[in-house]
Formats: structure tokens, C-alpha cells, sequence
């Protein structure tokens, strides 16, 4: 399967192949005109990678409000996390798995926001048929999900590798709380998280984020529980992940031109 082929089953453009696997534009226009061939390793390496994508994909936009579409319960009109979720469970009528997010707040490690409109979950598709919901993959394996008060969830480390491979949509602040309360949950440790090689170096900038951030609201709030400060450290996630997302290093050099 050459170059084209793969992006054609992705169904994207060439700029945004290009995105999704940090590979340059113009690398791409050349291997698809066939002025340069990928190196066979590389190939193997996409044709996997787009193998696994196909099956769990990577969202590229948020879902936008159609009228034509069902509305799934408000999160305003519950107190608590799970009541909520288990309410859109119920509403969606079929076996789901929450993730990202709505994982977090299944496993008690994020309360979300009173305005919750985004639902991230595995599924079918037909779960799309509801406004707010982005399904990331049709199956995922038994080992990645946990079960809590009826509820399934990605597990944290999967939930963590959502988070990096769809940090481009995603409100990072959620993930970063999460991390923060396993990095001091875990004796200041980050030792049994595992991440692909790919993500490696934005985890560990995701990392020093969430620590510092706890220790700068620890001292500013006078040991308050983490869940008393969320509302006071929320620009300071948003506006630190905003600037990582721009200030990405050039991949080219990764890449053979």
C-alpha cells in the first residue's frame, strides 16, 4: 500500500496527514508524486500506525450543535459526576466506555464543569446521533477498561495517551488536575505511567506542568483540597497548554525528505 493509498483509507488531505503523523507537507507531495520513496521502515511504521487509527481514531475537530441531532442531559441539572453519566449512559441506550474527561471523572480524579457539553467516549458510532459526543474508536481491549458504580471507563494510563494524542482538541486542565493528584498520590512519582515513545517528551512537559502547578496552589491557598482550587488555577492550565501547543519543535528532521 503506498503513501496515497494510506491517506486516501484516513480520508484526509495531505496537510492534514501531514498533521496527524508530524510528517512535513512537502515530504508527503513528494513521496505521493514519487519524486523520493519512504524508506520501507518508515512505511511499515504508518501503515501500522493508520491500521490502529482506523480502528480507534483520532479525532481532528469538535463536534459542532445540530438541531437535526438528540440532546443528552445536562450536567447543570445534577449534582455530581456520575448521576450525570450515568443518566447519558442511559440515554444512549448501549454499552459505552467514557474517556478523557468523563474517565477522569468516573475514577473521582477530575468534578468537570457545571457547562459539561463534550461527552468522549468509545462506542458505536450511532452514539454520534446525540449532539456534544466524539466517539474515539469503535473497540478498545478489556485490559484498558475499569468499572466503577455501573460505570465503564478507560483505565488512567489509557486515559492519559487519549489525552496526548488528541491534545489538539482537548481541554488539557482535566488531565493535568488528574496528574498532579497521581504524581502526589504516588510518593512524587510517575513511575508506573508507560506512554508512547511519540508522546514521551510532551508528557514529561505535561508532567512538570501538573507539578508545579499543584505546588503554586498549595501555597497560594493555604493547603486547601485540590477540588476547592480548580476554579482559580483554570486560565493558568488553559493558557500553559495553549502555549505548549504552539511552540511544537519542527519534526522535519525526523522525517527523510
Amino acid at each position: 500500500m503506498d503513501i496515497r493509498e494510506m491517506r486516501t483509507q484516513l480520508g484526509d488531505t495531505q496537510s492534514e496527514f501531514s498533521a496527524r503523523y508530524g510528517i512535513p507537507f512537502r515530504t508527503v507531495q513528494n513521496w505521493e508524486a514519487g519524486v523520493r520513496k519512504p524508506p520501507e521502515y518508515v512505511s511499515a511504521l504508518l501503515e501500522d500506525r493508520i491500521r490502529e487509527d482506523l480502528v480507534n481514531r483520532r479525532s481532528c475537530v469538535l463536534p459542532k450543535y445540530d438541531p437535526k441531532k438528540r440532546d443528552l442531559p445536562k450536567r447543570s441539572d445534577f449534582v455530581g459526576a456520575v448521576p450525570w453519566l450515568k443518566a447519558v449512559r442511559d440515554c444512549l441506550g448501549e454499552n459505552v466506555v467514557f474517556a478523557l474527561d468523563e474517565a477522569l471523572m468516573c475514577q473521582g480524579s477530575f468534578t468537570g464543569h457545571s457547562d459539561e457539553y463534550i461527552i468522549w467516549l468509545y462506542g458505536n458510532d450511532s452514539a454520534a446521533r446525540f449532539n456534544g459526543v466524539v466517539v474515539l474508536g469503535n473497540r478498545i481491549s478489556s485490559y484498558n477498561v475499569q468499572e466503577k458504580d455501573g460505570l465503564f471507563y478507560t483505565n488512567f494510563m489509557r486515559t492519559v495517551s487519549d489525552a496526548l494524542a488528541n491534545e489538539s482538541i482537548l481541554d488539557m486542565q482535566g488531565i493535568t488536575e488528574a496528574l498532579s493528584k497521581y504524581y502526589y498520590a504516588n510518593g512524587e512519582s510517575f513511575n508506573e505511567l508507560f506512554v508512547a515513545p511519540e508522546y514521551q517528551e510532551r508528557f514529561e512537559q505535561l508532567a512538570n506542568d501538573a507539578i508545579s502547578c499543584h505546588v503554586e496552589t498549595y501555597h497560594n491557598d493555604d493547603r486547601h483540597a485540590w477540588s476547592d482550587t480548580s476554579h482559580l488555577t483554570s486560565q493558568l492550565f488553559n493558557l500553559r497548554c495553549w502555549s505548549n501547543n504552539r511552540l511544537q519543535d519542527d519534526p522535519g528532521n525526523l522525517w527523510p525528505r
